[in-house]
């Protein structure tokens, strides 16, 4: 198993009483151990733990006066990968999906499916059906996207997506996963730290349902599946925004970094007179 520090380090200007909702911390499910895990704030502030489903996804929420605010998370994680033969991760019939996955299947903010469908099969219908179609659908849309910051924003959906040509690892993602709904597979978004990633960056990843679990897969391939890091999962990414902010705040600076425990240490907030308010070991 792989040991990882991922962490970020997120500064703020306060401008007016703001609430924040940070996805930030590392996910608990069944992928990833958590081995050691902090987050603060400077100036010391509380932080309000929220857990809101199932899934594994966790947040924190946040109250500030006008001023200044550093939020500081770091975490060592131990990956479970799971190795499967790609011969045997087929899809699933529809009539044979869990109750809870179904959600995965249908269009959603970012991810027209439905609008998409049409295209998808004449694209990909003779492709062998599995872990070949979905791995197919990541070549296309590597090959046929260019990886340029600043040409997508918030409202971005994937049908923009395949007409500019153009995005980042967001946009990526939501296009492949909105390919996979079109065929029958579901698929969802995922939010995490990525070891290796130049430069280092929060990342968008996907995972699609085959054989029964979730498969991870990265159509921008700028760093190594093995070496992801889930920080949440959703129908795509307005459900793992990692800060949601509802007052007036603007960010001035960000920092993100994950990678091999054995490699280096990772920054050193002592300075920074924050107090740790959780820990698992």
């Amino acid at each position: 198993m792989d040991l990882i520090n991922v962490g970020c380090t997120l500064d703020y200007q306060i401008n007016a009483p703001t609430n924040f909702l940070f996805q930030i911390a590392v996910a608990e499910n069944e992928h990833q151990a958590i081995e050691t895990e902090s987050i603060s704030t400077n100036p010391e502030l509380t932080l309000e733990t929220c857990q809101p489903s199932a899934s594994g996804n966790r947040m924190y929420r946040l109250s500030v006066q006008p001023g200044f605010i550093t939020v500081h998370y770091r975490a060592t994680v131990k990956l479970n990968q799971m190795q499967r033969d790609t011969r045997q991760l087929n899809e699933t019939r529809y009539e044979n999906l869990p109750a809870d996955i179904l959600t995965f299947l249908y269009p959603s903010r970012y991810c027209e499916s439905d609008k998409l469908a049409r295209f998808a099969w004449d694209e990909f219908q003779h492709v062998e059906p599995g872990h070949t179609r979905v791995q197919s659908i990541v070549d296309w849309v590597n090959d046929y996207l260019s990886y340029e910051p600043g040409t997508t924003g918030p409202s971005t959906t994937a049908c923009d997506v395949l007409i500019t040509r153009t995005g980042v690892c967001r946009d990526y993602a939501h296009l492949c996963i909105t390919l996979c709904r079109a065929l029958g597979i579901p698929a969802r978004y995922v939010a995490g730290y990525a070891k290796d990633l130049q430069p280092p960056d929060f990342h968008g990843f996907f995972e699609a349902y085959l054989g029964n679990a979730w498969f991870l897969f990265d159509a921008t391939k700028l760093a190594p599946v093995s070496g992801l890091v889930r920080i949440g999962s959703g129908r795509d990414a307005a459900d793992v925004s990692f800060a949601t902010i509802v007052g007036a705040a603007l960010s001035t600076q960000m920092n993100v970094w994950a990678f091999a425990a054995q490699t280096q240490q990772p920054p050193d907030d002592s300075d920074n007179n924050s107090q740790a308010i959780s820990t698992a070991s």
